[in-house]
């Protein structure tokens, strides 16, 4: 009989430790059930040391597994526990037991807001947000004071006593969770992200996220990032990274993400040396001896491998950001310059560097601003595709038609918009804006606001369903031509003048 009890007992633990993260009620029941069985048949007939053992064991990892699914459940913040969270918030800022002790509880307050519901972490971010912001009465005397003491020698004394003032107690909190070991900066990133998802339904948090953004700005400085190249022999944690946070063009196995890694390719990320294993941003490149111009051919994991040593040519194909916590906080444009001074390094013959890049936006634009499509077609252009598809032909049965998800294995009909649609996305990378100067595409804003001109469309560069579904298959090169960099990027601040090739202009004005 003992035996059957123990051995209902594991069999009950097994079901557990496989259903138990679930948090399901029942499994929990059973097994408090089952040990309690089990301790009254104990005292009936003891088990051998060896079933012995293995039932502690099995206990032991059942108790745990319970314990820890307890306290890792999300919780509540009620009242009674939202006031004590405000008694620990005044002590860390206010330092309280000194600064190791203040840093000890910023620790605890940290793992306590992780294990906290949505509506919890909402409440915990509010009372920050709101009750630890400077105090006006203090900045208003320091204010004062400086304006008083301006030209006499109390001057640089009674600014900083401003600049003190100014500094709000919820800066002294989130700078201990930064010193937390390990994982600070890392928490203060992911509460970054609860922050920016919040903001939508609660602007009074906006003063907290523009204060813990100027932090992150700091912290992550470009001084204090390592650009390190990523092969095929990094860590299995490292590669999977990469292939979680590709934003451009997926990485379906691990043989795509080999090829992307291969002799002929090169991969670099920024890191942080508090985050040493997680990349903040990286950049594909391929090493070619042309200007590519079709994103299919550089993804075959079937062609054949390049050799490196006769490229002239680099094209930057992906660019990823990993930490939607560091939104606001730019490092990718010294990301592509440190790049380029280490391919140049390692392959002197290299003369272009360029992008081949998506065009993100495209159909959301045409489809906000349909005249668009009135001025793309040329005198009859419109007649020969309506000739060909036996339908009278219309800006808007030429949009009906490429909706459809197989347009562009029509090999005649391709022939027919290759030039409409380069049109089109002339048009759009020159004359879109968001706002009165803003450049509406995002991908060609950093570049273009990094020196770098539109060189060339590619038209059908990437059939992908989502390169289809963004840009009806468009893509483009960003030339970063070294000589003409520094002079672009002052054109586009003061006159706000786009970089582009004669071929380009000549597509917009035609």
């Amino acid at each position: 009989m003992n035996a059957l009890f123990y051995r209902e007992y594991r069999h009950a633990l097994f079901l557990f430790h496989i259903c138990g993260d679930s948090g399901s009620i029942f499994h929990i029941f059973v097994v408090n059930f089952l040990y309690l069985a089990v301790k009254m048949q104990m005292q009936i007939q003891a088990p051998t040391p060896t079933e012995k053992n293995m039932n502690n064991n099995l206990v032991a990892r059942g108790l745990q597994k319970m314990q820890r699914f307890w306290q890792d459940r999300p919780r509540q913040l009620d009242a009674r526990a939202l006031q004590k969270v405000r008694e620990q918030l005044q002590e860390c800022a206010r330092g309280t037991g000194g600064e190791v002790s203040a840093r000890l509880r910023a620790g605890r307050l940290g793992e306590s807001y992780m294990r906290l519901d949505s509506a919890g972490k909402h409440a915990f971010l509010r009372l920050i947000a709101t009750e630890f912001g400077p105090d006006p009465a203090r900045v208003a005397a320091a204010h004062a004071r400086y304006q008083e003491s301006l030209g006499s020698p109390e001057q640089w004394e009674a600014e900083a006593h401003l600049w003190s003032a100014l500094r709000s107690p919820r800066a002294r909190i989130l700078t201990q969770f930064a010193a937390l070991p390990k994982k600070g900066v890392r928490f203060l990133i992911d509460l970054r992200v609860d922050l920016l998802h919040l903001l939508r339904e609660d602007p009074e948090l906006t003063s907290l996220d523009r204060e813990l953004g100027y932090l992150l700005t700091s912290w992550f400085d470009v001084g204090f990032l390592e650009l390190r190249r990523i092969t095929w022999h990094s860590s299995a944690a490292l590669l999977e990274k990469l292939i979680q946070y590709e934003a451009v063009h997926t990485i379906h196995s691990w043989g795509d993400l080999k090829n992307r890694l291969d002799s002929d390719r090169r991969c670099y990320g920024f890191f942080h040396p508090r985050m040493p294993d997680e990349p903040l941003i990286f950049v594909e490149v391929a090493l070619t001896d042309h200007l590519a111009d079709n994103v299919q051919d550089l993804l075959d994991i079937d062609a054949p491998v390049f050799d490196a040593r006769s490229a002239d040519t680099a094209i930057f194909y992906s660019i990823s950001n990993t930490e939607e916590g560091l939104r606001g906080v730019s490092f990718g444009n010294f990301l592509l310059k440190r790049v380029i001074e280490d391919l140049q390094y390692d392959f002197p013959r290299l003369k272009r560097f360029s992008t081949l890049s998506p065009l993100p936006l495209l159909r959301r634009w045409t489809e906000k601003t349909p005249a668009v499509w009135q001025d793309v077609f040329l005198p009859g252009e419109l007649e020969k595709i309506g000739g060909y598809t036996k339908n009278p032909a219309t800006a808007e049965t030429v949009q009906a038609m490429l909706a459809r998800a197989d347009w562009q294995n029509d090999a005649r009909l391709v022939r027919l918009m290759r030039a409409p649609l380069t049109r089109l996305a002339a048009r759009y990378l020159l004359t879109a804006k968001a706002g009165e100067k803003t450049i509406y595409d995002p991908v060609g804003r950093f570049h273009l606001g990094n020196g770098a001109r539109v060189e060339r469309l590619n038209f059908l560069a990437d059939t992908s369903e989502k390169g289809l579904a963004q840009s009806f298959g468009m893509m483009v090169n960003y030339l970063y031509p070294p000589d003409e960099i520094e002079r672009n990027v002052e054109n586009l601040l003061r006159e706000g003048k786009i970089a582009a090739s004669p071929t380009i202009r000549h597509a917009v004005s035609a």
